[in-house]
């Protein structure tokens, strides 16, 4: 691989040679009967995205006009013309519509497209993600009156779809959805809505999925339903809402957040209580894939920036990937960004196989979707941060300025941590799933047996250490399945050994594949991120003879190009 100096313009899905891979691997039919759309969508997002999402974050986020000039109100927000053209564009290009009809994509290949999609524009993603969650929403479980009339309005391809989104969230609940004050008031064959959604992400978007208490419904999440809200009606003319403001924000400033009271807002009803709710968590739980995969897609830009930069700088008399120091933290970049993306891209072929359609369904395959949801977005959220702020440090002052693309990137990685769930949510997410009969940590711990139990020959030294994290896993989970009442103290400790373990877990099924074609360079990657996130170390921490092994490799690993199998290639370096 070549890293050019410029990264914008190239294509993002044909320098991704660990991308590609995956897919090659979770969906081999999928990655070769979609490579050209994939191929396609890789070149528009590194060049006109990234050029739009530059221009809206600098210069042109997008301005609410509360007022027409005679006083009369409206509730128009108005984007640049770049950002209004990609944002038709991404739908034209089967960012939601390669799902349906008749010959559907599997899901992992659109959450790929968010993964590109994130390295360009997270405010972007926003839209796109919340679409794909209520067109799933709809196909899956919605009347088919409802279903017939509103799913190809958002799957159409034509340049006319209308996007999503999710209003779940009000001004005193937060996470709290339970907690929602919106009332249903029943009108004929539709409900009028009336209360205030709090974050309401690309609140012009035109179909919107929302919670509300029916008239006489009981308290709490048990008597929620669940509303499509069109910003229009059927004549043309806008429901009636208001959107008070929109949110002054970190980051994702493409994207309008707006505050919006609904005042007698006219819905459809998607699904009564208690089912309302369960469906806004399924809307959620998509969300928190493509939250995942578009955490990694910003950690492989994050990568990409300092990896091209560093790699035609010189810096006192020398090239710069000369020096240790350099490799030692471009190595660590790889290794978080290929566990992430392979935590990420688990979670996507799990929602494919699991197929829900039954909400109470409580089988292996629904599990283990939960379980490695949950995990992927804390684990991929927290990496992309990581990423971001080491680009900049590894690049230097330039990597501070808006010259680069490198402050967005801090800035839009920091709300992949709260969107659809900050870390405790997903803990005790993990918390319910690994309860006395829940079947989370059956599934967890399947798989990883599954993985460790067919390693080949010569991976010994990479299944050792993870089968002791596993058994750490299983440690942890008896002792707060005994301790209940400690179990919310040791939450977030318990999901950060889970999602360590099961990260290192699928880098070695990777490498297991990998090395049966005699390819070491994912064995290696393994090794590297089992030494710095698995195994204890003694106080000097890896320095000492035989710690500089991963440096010996440097150039292939950087390059992402195979490494023969050696005798001893896993012992000493």
């Amino acid at each position: 691989m070549v890293y050019q100096r410029e990264t914008r313009g190239q294509n993002f899905y044909t320098l991704d040679t660990n991308l590609q891979a995956l897919l090659r691997r979770l969906a081999p039919d999928a990655a070769d009967r979609w490579h050209s759309s994939l191929t396609d969508f890789g070149a528009w997002v590194a060049r006109e995205v990234d050029e739009a999402a530059e221009h809206t974050d600098r210069h042109a986020p997008p301005v609410l006009d509360n007022y027409t000039r005679d006083g009369q109100h409206v509730n128009r927000i108005r984007h640049n013309p770049l950002w209004d053209r990609v944002a038709r564009e991404v739908y034209e290009k089967g960012a939601i519509g390669l799902n349906y009809g008749p010959d559907p994509a599997p899901f992992v290949v659109t959450f790929a497209m968010g993964y590109l999609l994130s390295e360009a524009d997270v405010a972007l993603h926003c839209p796109v993600t919340m679409t794909g969650a209520v067109a799933y929403v709809l196909d899956r479980f919605a009347p088919a009156a409802v279903r017939e009339t509103y799913l190809h309005q958002l799957t159409r391809r034509d340049g006319k779809a209308l996007s999503g989104g999710t209003w779940a969230t009000e001004l005193h609940g937060g996470s709290d959805v339970g907690a929602t004050t919106t009332i249903a008031h029943r009108e004929d064959d539709h409900h009028r809505l009336t209360g205030l959604k709090w974050f309401t992400s690309n609140a012009n978007g035109g179909l919107a999925v929302a919670t509300a208490r029916p008239e006489g419904a009981p308290e709490g999440s048990k008597g929620l339903g669940l509303y499509l809200v069109p910003t229009h009606l059927a004549d043309g003319s806008p429901n009636p809402m208001r959107i008070r403001r929109l949110k002054s924000k970190l980051g994702t400033v493409g994207i309008p957040t707006g505050e919006i009271d609904l005042t007698a807002t006219w819905a459809k009803e998607v699904a009564p209580p208690p089912i309302g709710f369960k469906l806004m968590m399924e809307a959620l739980g998509f969300s928190r894939i493509h939250n995942a995969v578009g955490s990694a897609g910003l950690a492989r830009r994050a990568f990409l920036e300092a990896a091209s930069y560093l790699s035609h700088r010189n810096a006192f008399g020398h090239p710069v990937l000369d020096y240790p120091m350099m490799r030692d933290e471009l190595l660590k970049m790889m290794t978080r960004l290929e566990s992430s993306a392979a935590l990420a891209f688990a979670a996507a072929a799990a929602f494919d196989a699991a197929h829900v359609t039954d909400l109470d369904a409580e089988d292996g395959k629904r599990a283990w979707l939960r379980m490695v949801t949950a995990l992927a977005k804390y684990q991929s959220a927290d990496d992309a941060n990581i990423l971001a702020r080491m680009a900049i440090e590894l690049i230097g002052g330039n990597a501070y300025t808006y010259d680069y693309v490198t402050p967005r990137l801090l800035r839009d990685a920091q709300v992949l941590t709260v969107w659809e769930g900050p870390a405790n949510i997903q803990a005790l997410e993990v918390l319910r799933m690994i309860g006395n009969r829940a079947p989370g940590f059956t599934a967890f711990e399947s798989r990883v047996q599954q993985v460790l139990g067919g390693a080949p020959d010569g991976l010994g030294a990479l299944a050792a250490p993870l089968g002791r994290a596993a058994a750490q896993c299983r440690e942890a989970v008896d002792y707060v399945r005994r301790a209940p009442d400690q179990a919310p103290v040791h939450a977030r400790k318990l999901m950060a050994l889970l999602a360590d373990t099961l990260g290192g877990v699928l880098l070695f099924e990777e490498a297991a594949a990998d090395w049966r074609r005699g390819d070491a360079r994912k064995a290696l990657i393994a090794r590297a991120y089992i030494e710095e996130r698995l195994t204890a170390r003694p106080d000097h921490r890896g320095i000492g003879p035989g710690s500089d092994w991963a440096h010996r490799h440097f150039e292939p690993l950087f390059q992402y190009v195979e490494i023969p199998i050696r005798p001893g290639i896993l012992g000493s370096g």
